[in-house]
C-alpha cells in the first residue's frame, strides 16, 4: 500500500521536477555561471588623462652681468671705428675742435676772432704719405732753410703728438727728410726739463718732436722761443691701440688748445707759421 502511494506520489510530480540530488546539481550549476560571471576580469577605469594645457615658453632673466656687459659694449666705439674707413683730417676739423673747446668761455666775436685763415694750412695727408714724403712735400726748400737758421733756443718745424713711443717712432721714420738736421725730443720721459732748456740754449736745433705738455712747460720756463717757429704738424691721423686720435684723447686735446692760446694762433694769424695735419 505504501509502494503504491508512494508511485502514485512520483506519478503525480511535474515532468521537470528532479530529485533533490538533481536539484542540487541544478543550483550548483547555477553557482557556478554566477562565479564565471564574477571572476570576469573587468576592465580597470583608467586614470583621468589630463588634459593639454597651452604652454608657454619663458625666456631666461639676463643676468647683470650680461646686462652690465652689453652696456660696457654700447660705450665703446673700437667696434665701429675698426669697421669704418678711416678719414684723413682736414683743417676744418680743427677749426671745429677750436670752436667747441672756447665755445662757453668766449664771446661770438672772440670766436670768430678764432678762425685761422685758409692760407695757414698746408696741404693735408691722404694717408697715402710716409712721414719723410709728406715733410718733403710741404717743406721742398727744407734743405736751404735749415742752412740759413742760426737761432737758439727756437726750432724750424715742431711735430705734436700724443705719446713719448709715438714720438721716437716718428723721429725714426723721418730719417730720409732730416738729413743732418738736429732733432730735439721734446718730451718728459727720462728726459728732464732743465736738460732740455740747456740743450736748447746751448745748440742751434732744426727739429723738434713730442707732447704738448713738456713743449709749453718749455715756453713757460722761457727755454722755447716760438717766434722763429715755421712749420707746426700734428700727428692727426695715427690711432692708438684703442683706435684714437691724439684729439679724441681728452688731456691731449687739453694740453693742444693751451698751447695755441701760447702764442701759436696768433703767428698763424700773422702768416709766419703754417700749419699741417699728418
Amino acid at each position: 500500500m505504501a509502494d503504491d502511494l508512494g508511485d502514485e506520489w512520483w506519478q503525480h510530480q511535474p515532468a521537470g521536477a528532479a530529485s533533490s540530488p538533481e536539484i542540487s546539481d541544478g543550483e550548483g550549476e547555477g553557482d557556478t555561471e554566477m562565479m564565471q560571471q564574477e571572476t570576469v576580469p573587468v576592465p580597470v577605469p583608467s586614470k583621468k588623462t589630463k588634459q593639454p594645457k597651452e604652454c608657454f615658453l619663458i625666456q631666461p632673466k639676463e643676468t647683470k652681468d650680461v646686462i652690465k656687459t652689453r652696456k660696457r659694449r654700447k660705450k665703446k666705439i673700437t667696434d665701429i671705428l675698426a669697421k669704418s674707413e678711416p678719414k684723413p683730417g682736414i683743417p676744418e676739423d680743427l677749426q671745429k675742435l677750436i670752436k667747441d673747446y672756447y665755445s662757453s668761455s668766449r664771446s661770438v666775436i672772440e670766436l670768430e676772432e678764432l678762425n685761422l685763415p685758409d692760407s695757414c694750412f698746408l696741404q693735408v695727408n691722404d694717408l697715402t704719405h710716409s712721414l719723410s714724403s709728406y715733410l718733403k712735400e710741404i717743406c721742398p726748400k727744407w734743405m736751404k732753410l735749415r742752412k740759413n737758421h742760426t737761432e737758439k733756443k727756437s726750432l724750424l718745424m715742431l711735430i705734436i703728438c700724443s705719446s713719448a713711443i709715438r714720438a721716437l717712432e716718428l723721429i725714426r721714420s723721418m730719417t730720409a727728410f732730416k738729413g743732418d738736421s738736429k732733432v730735439m725730443k721734446l718730451f718728459a720721459k727720462h728726459i728732464k726739463v732743465q736738460e732740455q732748456v740747456k740743450l736748447l740754449e746751448n745748440r742751434v736745433m732744426h727739429l723738434g718732436v713730442g707732447t704738448p705738455g713738456r713743449i709749453k712747460e718749455l715756453i713757460k720756463q722761457d727755454g722755447l722761443n716760438l717766434n722763429p717757429l715755421k712749420f707746426l704738424v700734428f700727428d692727426w691721423n695715427w690711432r692708438d691701440q684703442k683706435l684714437r686720435r691724439m684729439m679724441d684723447i681728452p688731456e691731449i686735446r687739453k694740453e693742444v688748445f693751451e698751447l695755441l692760446d701760447m702764442g701759436v694762433l696768433n703767428l698763424c694769424k700773422s702768416g709766419s707759421l703754417k700749419v699741417g695735419l699728418f
